[in-house]
């Protein structure tokens, strides 16, 4: 008989920190299973156990269940790595300054599981052919437009397959042109850049809003095997699905009034701890939203929707760092975003907003925990300009984020949580299982909104809205 001296109860175990379970599931432990009338015991693996009745250590009162003192150590361990993972969830970043050239030698490599068997085409096309090609993919959604009514899977099909090949036509030509000088790339890329906006405008007028509840949708994504095309490609949908129904709300309902009168009660104080230096009496929705709420017109629509499709460009090594089970790696993490902004801002000639998006979709409100361009452009400004104070916290235009009137840019903000809220319920994340919708949002509300202002309350809450009406349509 096992000694219950050199054991630890489980419910005790469980019941220490809400990420010990998932510890236990991932380091698959053994529970010691003691008899109450007989006193025998027997050892079964947690995952059994746990598959079979998720509570099964409360449920059955026949039984008592221990974990053995030597395995605490491994599930502490463990535990600890899952509490970094989701306190900074968006971690797929390379470890280069940029992307790796597609050369002949590359194509002989082991496909990147990152980027899936499909990039390796693509990596061998001449310019012309991947311009060729993503033409092709604009005409295909020319042509369902053009259909009254649209097969609906038909469409689905369209926007996941040619959303995935324009993220692997972008990543493919900037390899390409990375040695390139400024303007020699840029001239290399400019058909790339036209054809991707081109074919952004053909997929916008094709996202429906229930695109984040189409079954059909990420089942046809999780067909390819690259796991950063598949964040990509959501991201990128489900983004611009959000910012229609932001626009749609804005435009037709009296959500901006209805947010007006309830600002002092639900919203002032949020705001007040990110604007300290206002008086909470001048801390109101036309300050908070520099110039006011307001939906966004077809042009800068187009560019921010650029901006979601290649957000995440910088991702392109580190693949083991990201899908793995390394401990948090701050330096790591910010790579991905200079990689990115460098990328889009020197090497093509796509539209400013679509840069800063790169740049600025892990800033966090200036919290700790995030990173990017525009606070160490703050405080570079900062040290000029001692006394500068930011009276807004979300700007719509470029000026005010080049003057340092706003703490953040809005398409930033909005990208921000559909990106925590993907990486929260990635199926593929081999760190933890993914989230239901429901846990990810409570999760989203308590650790990036309760705790810390990281996210948007606002657009969090439109964010909580556009989920509630789309998943009961």
């Amino acid at each position: 008989m096992v000694s219950k001296s050199s054991l630890a109860p489980l419910q005790k175990v469980i019941s220490t920190d809400k990420y010990y379970m998932d510890a236990c599931l991932m380091e698959d432990v053994s529970v010691i299973c003691i008899n109450k009338t007989t006193k025998k015991d027997k050892f079964m693996p947690f995952k059994v156990l746990h598959d079979n009745n998720d509570q099964f250590w409360l449920q059955n009162e026949a039984w008592e269940y221990f974990i053995a003192k030597d395995d605490l150590a491994k599930i502490e361990e463990r535990a600890a790595k899952i509490k970094n993972q989701w306190e900074h969830p968006v971690i797929a970043e390379p470890v280069t300054t940029k992307p790796a050239p597609a050369t002949a030698e590359a194509a002989n490599d082991p496909p990147d599981q990152g980027w899936g068997d499909e990039y390796e085409d693509f990596a061998a096309m001449p310019e012309e052919e991947r311009t060729s090609h993503i033409k092709e993919c604009k005409n295909r959604l020319d042509t369902l437009i053009a259909q009254k009514p649209r097969p609906e899977q038909l469409v689905t099909e369209a926007l996941v397959e040619t959303t995935r090949d324009a993220v692997m036509y972008n990543y493919a030509s900037l390899a390409d042109v990375m040695d390139l000088s400024e303007e020699d790339a840029k001239k290399h890329t400019h058909e790339m850049a036209v054809h991707t906006h081109n074919l952004v405008k053909a997929s916008s007028e094709l996202i429906s809003e229930n695109v984040f509840n189409n079954d059909l949708m990420n089942a046809l994504v999780s067909k390819s095997n690259g796991t950063i095309i598949q964040h990509m490609t959501r991201v990128y949908l489900k983004g611009v699905a959000f910012l229609s129904y932001y626009n749609k709300l804005v435009s037709t309902s009296s959500i901006i009034n209805k947010l007006r009168i309830s600002f002092n009660k639900k919203y002032r104080n949020f705001y007040h701890a990110l604007l300290p230096h206002l008086p909470p009496e001048d801390i109101t929705l036309e300050k908070v939203f520099h110039g006011g709420m307001r939906a966004i017109p077809e042009e800068t629509f187009l560019n921010w929707a650029v901006g979601f499709l290649v957000h995440d460009i910088g991702k392109a090594t580190a693949i083991e760092y990201h899908e793995g089970e390394a401990a948090y790696n701050r330096d790591i993490v910010v790579e991905h975003v200079k990689v990115g902004y460098s990328s889009i801002v020197n090497k093509t000639s796509y539209p400013k907003d679509a840069g800063l998006i790169t740049g600025y979709h892990h800033e966090y409100y200036g919290d700790p925990s995030g990173y990017g361009f525009y606070r160490a452009s703050l405080e570079q400004n900062r040290k000029l300009n001692p006394h500068i104070k930011l009276n807004s916290c979300i700007a719509y235009d470029l000026e005010p984020m080049e003057g340092f009137e706003a703490l953040a840019f809005f398409p930033a903000k909005v990208l921000e949580i559909v990106d925590v809220f993907d990486s929260l319920t990635d199926p593929n994340r081999k760190y933890r299982k993914a989230m239901t919708t429901e846990e990810a949002l409570a999760v989203m509300q308590e650790d990036f909104i309760n705790k810390h202002p990281k996210i948007d309350i606002i657009l969090f809450d439109l964010f909580l809205k556009f989920i509630h009406e789309t998943h009961t349509s």
